[in-house]
């Protein structure tokens, strides 16, 4: 079953487009160095919040994704571009 990863974040407004232009790098860098990586979806809240909507072949992709943290410039400017985490949570896709 295809994990999902929830991770719901603040962005500074100052830095909204700075996240934006780092979305696409950011997802070629996960294409290239994370098995299992599936797609992604971006979500913008209200008061300046985001939902990142990723999905993984399995929960062990997901895991060996966080252990790499942000280990390429494409996923590190992304990360840089957040202020503050909300909320992180793993799920499995009921299709």
């Amino acid at each position: 079953m295809t994990t999902v990863e929830l991770t719901r974040f603040r962005v500074l407004p100052e830095k909204t487009d700075e996240l934006l232009a780092a979305r696409p790098e950011m997802l070629k860098d996960f294409e290239a160095d994370r098995a299992g990586f599936l797609g992604a979806r971006l979500v913008r809240l209200p008061d300046n919040e985001w939902l990142d909507i990723v999905e993984w072949a399995t929960p062990e992709a997901f895991a060996e994704s966080r252990e790499k943290g942000p280990n390429q410039p494409g996923i590190a400017r992304f990360f840089a571009a957040i202020d503050s985490l909300v909320v992180a949570e793993e799920g499995v896709l009921a299709e």
